[in-house]
């Protein structure tokens, strides 16, 4: 009689690029997955500015990881959040969603929890300026969109009228930029002639940015292109600034010569910056990894942690040559992880090759038919861009149905300028009011 072997457990924390492609390299290999995430879906981060403009709704940016992973039969997937490593017992300490504790031992740990927002020491600008990482903060700001038109329509003063009718945006990288030119498709385009009291065509918006040029990432020559299309949707840009205030009317910035301004605006919105979850400080505890400004994780050139050949950072997470947070980079370094992991299954004694990422290029969508793309010595900016824009990310997004719900909506929203998915939410205060019991009278003593 045979004795039985327990399969190699290997721990994977996040569901995003780099935890789904990991898992998907090991599909075949004779080892037990589990994959935590404190969200139940595969979030298709790329694309939340187009849920969040009401091209796209969150279905076809989402899909449950379930879903995607229901025939990896050697995967299952926890619907919690990683809190801390012990690197010496190698177990994971996770807390589910209401409540309680999962401990996870592992013999092999892929760490992919991806970055969230950073405010740069300020953290109560988040109450009025949301950023935009998860699917929640995407519904948050179509609801504060949509909601400042319809608050301006019924404003009782030309001040306020205005002030909802300002939407500022925090840093001019791709997704300040791609939020930016779809607010101005908003207001001048898909709401036009809706209103009867405000022209939305009118509506300013400001982006603000502390260096000296948009999409700074994609070099002088698309950045200058990208500044012109923004300009020309009337994007006002404040470049060379930093925001010094925060509040539900507006911001206050300041320039280089240290002269502050405000600025009156009731939609803020936070698109600059990043930093690592609370779990990645605790991985550096366990394992005395050196972490950058922004809490990244440095890592060997194998991906592996120094020390702790058993433990692997990848996606955004991670610090190696200066890779930027991107999603192939996410894709690549989480595949690469998962393979090394499969290798070792296999008895693979060679020596591994270093993780070598492939630049397949960056793209930035601003406008209808207009987008920059850069690849390698290829660079593309207008309807050539957009094109290429739109191959890759049709590519890439997850599920037949995602890709078929993704090309009718931004059909529709090419050729006409609608937008279908412009629902919004608010708390209905009237009905709370009703509910609440009544005071009772005082009693009259006889």
């Amino acid at each position: 009689m045979q004795d039985h072997v327990t399969p190699r457990r290997v721990v994977i924390l996040g569901g995003g690029f780099a935890g789904l492609f990991a898992a998907r390299a090991l599909r075949k290999s004779p080892v037990a997955v589990s994959v935590v995430d404190r969200r139940a879906h595969h979030l298709f981060q790329p694309l939340l500015y187009q849920c969040a403009s009401g091209i796209l709704s969150e279905g076809q940016i989402a899909q449950p990881l379930r879903g995607i992973l229901r025939r990896h039969h050697n995967v299952r997937c926890l619907l919690a959040e990683a809190t801390d490593v012990d690197a010496d017992a190698r177990l994971v300490h996770a807390r589910r969603p209401e409540g309680g504790a999962v401990v996870l031992p592992y013999d092999d740990l892929i760490v992919a929890v991806g970055m969230r927002q950073s405010y740069f020491g300020h953290d109560e600008f988040a109450a009025h300026a949301p950023g935009m990482k998860t699917l929640d903060d995407a519904l948050d700001i179509r609801r504060r969109i949509y909601r400042a038109f319809e608050m301006a329509e019924t404003a009782p003063d030309d001040r306020e009228r205005q002030q909802w009718l300002t939407f500022a945006l925090v840093g001019a990288g791709p997704t300040g930029v791609e939020l930016a030119g779809q607010i101005r498709e908003i207001a001048g385009h898909t709401l036009a002639r809706e209103f009867t009291k405000i022209d939305s065509a009118k509506a300013r918006v400001l982006l603000f940015e502390g260096s000296e040029a948009v999409l700074g990432a994609f070099g002088p020559r698309l950045a200058h292109r990208a500044a012109r299309i923004l300009q020309g949707l009337g994007v006002e840009l404040h470049l060379g600034t930093r925001v010094t205030h925060v509040d539900a009317h507006g911001l206050a910035v300041q320039d280089h010569d240290g002269r502050t301004t405000r600025f009156d605006a009731r939609t803020v919105l936070w698109t600059a910056g990043v930093e690592a979850p609370p779990i990645a400080a605790a991985l550096a505890r366990a394992t005395g990894a050196k972490q950058d400004r922004a809490g990244r994780i440095l890592v060997e050139p194998d991906l592996t942690v120094p020390g702790h050949p058993e433990i692997r950072v990848t996606g955004d997470v991670m610090s190696l040559n200066k890779l930027p947070g991107l999603a192939e980079v996410a894709m690549q370094s989480g595949a690469y992880a998962g393979r090394m992991v499969r290798h070792a299954v296999e008895g693979r004694t060679k020596e591994p090759k270093p993780f070598k990422y492939l630049d397949l290029g960056s793209a930035a969508y601003i406008a209808r038919g207009r987008a920059v793309v850069k690849a390698g010595p290829l660079h593309l900016s207008g309807f050539t861009g957009w094109l290429a824009w739109l191959f890759i990310h049709l590519a890439f997004l997850t599920g037949f149905r995602n890709r078929l719900g993704a090309v009718l909506s931004w059909s529709a929203a090419f050729a006409t300028s609608s937008r279908r998915e412009r629902a919004f939410t608010l708390p209905d205060t009237d009905a709370s009011a009703a509910r609440a019991p009544e005071p009772k009278a005082p009693s009259r003593s006889a």
